[in-house]
């Protein structure tokens, strides 16, 4: 999946991987470690050279049944379960992906470029750049304020950080970032107009893929998962029966079962019930089911099925059209 300006890894881009395996040598045994390395590497192939974290590896693993994995990295293995593992070890990437989607960008030097070919914007760009840096407003900065411009640009200009672009701290130390020599404004335009050159050419030569970790899409994976997990599903009856009870009762079943969502939205893999689309999309299924509420027998088994049945209503809609939405901006807005 891909919106402008990111791409959004959630398993698709790996239906086509190939989950083949060479024809091996006569009686020549492949290991575990060999295989995993051959699926991660075909993987990340297929996610634009994304190097996938250690995490999701170990999540994956698990979810082919692999509990000792020390072991399963030095056993030797034939062809033939060579091949099954690395089909279901792709096929386990994908579902991770899938319950918990991963936002990048990839930086490849087209948006430096386009601050670079306005020589207007460019201006702007610096002067301001130089501004913010110029904090005691002596008319000059060190030459080192250059990491910290770099900084300020951040991502969204184009710009990766020293960690996720290594190249970046060589082209910094070409042109002196670590000098203490003070630049006036045109100075450090000058050199600011060289360093993004430069990195803009290299990030052509090698684009760089940045996760957001801020940006995340809920699409109703997790909350599926929710619904296979009986124990669960009497937990959160019980916990709204007692939230019922704190409020004296006066509200109705779709009404307590709606504001302990909202309040547990995390619990559920929900997004943030504050966002524009999950208040519509609470109102219309909400609404729908009022009525049946209305009619329905008490009791914890009925209630159990009819939360069973909102929650595969909500389900069911973010399937249809996922949500995206930043972390960090539904906090603010929170606060």
């Amino acid at each position: 999946m891909a919106e402008a300006g990111l791409t959004i890894f959630d398993g698709s881009h790996l239906s086509d991987v190939d989950v083949s395996l060479p024809p091996p040598p006569v009686d020549t045994p492949i290991t575990g470690a060999e295989v995993l390395e051959l699926a991660e590497t075909r993987a990340s192939l297929s996610l634009l050279g994304f190097v996938l974290p250690e995490t999701l590896n170990s999540s994956a693993i698990r979810r082919i049944g692999v509990s000792d994995t020390a072991g399963f990295l030095s056993k030797k293995l034939d062809h033939t379960d060579a091949c099954t593992h690395l089909r279901n070890y792709i096929s386990a990437i994908a579902d991770e992906l899938k319950d918990d989607p991963i936002a990048v960008t990839i930086l490849d030097g087209g948006s430096l470029n386009m601050f670079l070919e306005d020589e207007d914007d460019f201006a702007m760009l610096a002067e301001n750049l130089f501004t913010d840096l110029d904090v005691e407003d002596t008319g000059k900065i060190s030459k080192g304020e250059i990491q910290s411009a770099l900084a300020h640009m951040g991502i969204e200009s184009g710009v990766p950080s020293v960690s996720e672009y290594p190249q970046l701290n060589d082209i910094l130390k070409k042109h002196g970032a670590a000098e203490k020599e003070e630049l006036g404004q045109a100075q450090f335009a000058q050199l600011l107009q060289h360093v993004l050159q430069e990195l803009a050419d290299s990030l052509e030569k090698k684009s760089v893929v940045v996760v957001l970790r801020s940006i995340k899409l809920a699409n109703g994976s997790k909350l599926r998962k929710f619904l296979f997990k009986e124990r669960l599903l009497d937990d959160a009856v019980k916990k709204i029966t007692e939230e019922k009870f704190e409020c004296n009762g006066d509200q109705s079943r779709a009404t307590q079962i709606k504001s302990y969502l909202k309040n547990h939205e995390d619990d559920f893999g929900l997004p943030p019930s504050q966002l524009p689309e999950m208040t519509a999309l609470f109102d219309e299924i909400f609404t729908e089911v009022e009525s049946e509420n209305d009619a329905a027998e008490s009791g914890r088994d009925s209630s159990v099925v009819f939360l069973k049945k909102i929650l595969e209503k909500i389900a069911e809609k973010l399937e249809a059209n996922p949500i995206l939405y930043d972390i960090q901006l539904s906090q603010l807005e929170e606060a």
